[in-house]
């Protein structure tokens, strides 16, 4: 077996040729076997297997640097420097991250998770390298997907200047996570049909070298011309109208091919795009046609392609969907965004029915809320359906364009909370607290699948910013008795006792229940309270609970830094400072200030504190021994 004779960086340059082949099956056979068992990314991995082999042929690792977009498919990279055995425990906890990480491996350059960051990047490396003197090679390698982000112009803008090598491979496998839309993927498009542009280039050079004396001078000045045959077979040339190189586009599973290529992308002074086009999901039938439902797979069956545990219960995105559907019925003025994640927002339905009132505008957080608030200006009610740590990227468009002109943008904002495998780059725990600091922005918190549903109508008919944040997974359906109407700003009480109030956010309701039936076994009267709202805060229920108890416990699936349990606390000190006696010691209940590795969700909110068990037990050990909440 060809994959057993590789255990580090570069033992793939000592295969023969003839056992290149055997290698990429190989690969891909461990690949699929693997990812149906432990889950993972498997349609993008597949589809860069001869590629990364070819990188890993021509390329001197670590002494080369090697920068992969988003990351999620450097699982064949990742073989081949050595970590085979690390798929044992692929992003469980303390195992092997699904993405690079420096911590790892130094043949992982730059820790990546969200895309269209590996240009910025691979530049600095290029720099940095001129300054100190260096010789490595930098290559990097985004996908046609990340191109739809506008940082990635950015750096391409940047890297045209560049006076030394730095080598681009733009993976063209059309497809980011859900299919590509706009102007660029069109012009991608155009280039994949060129291949008779390519024989056409080839055979008029040829024809031209053939004549004597004057032939090859012919070529050069075609060549060095405007008129160039690119320029006149393909008009306007994205990245040499850039001032960049462009070569390809080129057979992504052609390993000699990519070798040639690389080898003569590293004779370029300057910046140098290497277009290759892949096939995502290649070597597995169903991921070939289903690309996007093997982006992330849950554990599934080799033969058929199908989970292995089927989903029972709805997840709190499927409500969403089923909500955002009625919505589009109603009311015409409902409109619906994405940023490349129609089908992991639950928007695919909405997409279907109301196509003229879907818009998928690419990975380009920030162009879609700001798109989302010139929508509003006009008079649509717009839902921005996006996952908790991608809304990080677009702050400031929600602070500038949204909220500083108070308009009706509502935000859908799925994955908050710990979402597990994909680890420290996709943790959905800064949202409250940086959604919290602008002013305007109203921040709601379902406890159940019934309540997602109420907020989501609510906020749509507002008129002002409202940000709902639910989480990964099943969605909870206790509590059902529990469905007051939701009034702004206002909690909700479900059991009022003495001794200790649980104010919970969101998600941490279900864990408040069994947090206050292991007090109650105990014999502590506990009340619990649905905050409801993180922003603005119910303060006339949050004096009065904090007068009535011993000890007001705060629980949120949040940073503790900027938090839920933080504005109470400031709350409740300033109005002890004014002369008000308010008894209650606060007892915040959050995730420590730090990033959060990958691993079970379960064995996660453990190690973090924020399980039941854990909050149940340090409120008792408060309450037995008197001890402070510090």
């Amino acid at each position: 077996m060809a994959l057993e004779k590789i255990n580090g960086p570069n033992d793939i340059k000592t295969l023969e040729r003839a056992e290149l082949p055997v290698l990429a099956r190989e690969i891909r056979e461990f690949l699929i076997e693997r990812i149906s068992e432990s889950g993972g990314h498997l349609a993008s991995n597949l589809g860069v297997v001869e590629l990364t082999m070819a990188m890993h042929l021509y390329f001197q690792l670590p002494e080369d640097k090697m920068i992969w977009d988003v990351g999620h498919q450097s699982y064949t990279h990742k073989l081949l420097t050595g970590r085979k055995d690390g798929f044992e425990c692929l992003r469980k906890h303390g195992g092997m991250s699904g993405f690079p990480k420096r911590k790892e491996s130094p043949c992982d350059s730059f820790d990546t998770g969200h895309s269209s960051t590996s240009i910025s990047a691979g530049l600095g490396y290029a720099e940095a390298r001129e300054i100190t003197g260096g010789s490595y090679k930098v290559v990097s390698v985004v996908g046609d997907g990340a191109l739809t982000g506008g940082m990635a112009y950015e750096a391409l803008n940047n890297a045209s200047r560049l006076k030394t090598n730095y080598i681009i491979v733009l993976n063209d496998n059309h497809m980011s996570i859900s299919e590509n839309v706009g102007g660029l993927s069109r012009h991608l498009g155009n280039l994949r049909t060129t291949y008779a542009y390519q024989d056409l280039k080839t055979g008029v050079t040829n024809s031209l070298n053939r004549i004597p004396v004057y032939g090859e001078r012919l070529v050069a000045q075609i060549r060095r011309t405007k008129s160039g045959l690119k320029q006149l077979f393909i008009p306007e040339m994205l990245f040499e109208n850039m001032g960049i190189t462009y070569l390809g586009p080129v057979d992504g599973h052609d390993i000699n091919k990519l070798i040639r290529v690389f080898r003569e992308a590293a004779k370029v002074n300057g910046a140098v795009v290497v277009h290759v086009i892949t096939k995502k999901g290649k070597g597995y039938p169903p991921a070939e046609r289903h690309p996007a439902r093997f982006h992330g797979a849950e554990p599934f069956v080799v033969e058929t392609g199908l989970p292995q545990r089927p989903r029972k219960k709805a997840n709190y995105t499927d409500i969403f969907s089923t909500v955002m559907r009625k919505l589009g019925e109603r009311d015409e003025k409902v409109v619906a965004i994405t940023a490349a994640m129609s089908d992991g927002t639950g928007l695919k339905r909405f997409h279907n029915m109301f196509p003229e009132r879907f818009f998928d505008v690419g990975i380009a957080e920030g162009h879609a809320v700001t798109f989302a608030a010139g929508l509003a200006a006009a008079g649509l009610k717009p839902v921005v359906a996006v996952y908790s740590s991608f809304l990080q990227r677009a702050y400031d468009q929600v602070l500038h364009d949204v909220c500083i002109q108070d308009l009706p943008v509502v935000f859908a904002i799925d994955r908050a909370g710990i979402v597990g495998s994909d680890g420290e780059t996709h943790q959905g725990i800064f949202d409250l607290s940086y959604l919290s600091s602008i002013p305007n922005m109203s921040i709601l918190a379902p406890k159940n699948k019934w309540e997602l549903s109420d907020m989501i109508k609510y906020a749509v008919s507002l008129g002002h910013p409202a940000a709902i944040r639910y989480p990964r997974g099943e969605a909870y359906d206790g509590l059902k008795e529990y469905r007051a109407e939701i009034i702004y700003g206002k909690g909700e009480v479900i059991y009022e006792e003495s001794q200790i109030a649980l104010v919970a956010v969101g998600s941490m309701v279900k864990t408040a229940c069994e947090v206050r039936r292991m007090l109650k076994e105990q014999g502590y009267g506990c009340s619990l309270v649905n905050a409801r709202f993180v922003k603005p805060l119910d303060t006339e229920l949050i004096e009065r609970l904090a007068k009535g108890h011993e000890i007001l416990v705060t629980m949120e699936e949040n940073v503790k830094s900027g938090g839920f349990g933080e504005h109470v606390s400031c709350y409740l000190n300033r109005k002890r400072l004014q002369g008000e006696a308010l008894p209650a010691r606060v007892l915040d209940i959050a995730i420590p200030d730090a990033y959060v590795e990958h691993g079970n969700v379960e064995l996660l909110k453990q190690e973090l504190g924020i399980d039941s068990v854990s909050i149940g037990n340090r409120i008792l050990e408060i309450m037995e021994s008197g001890k402070d909440v510090g």
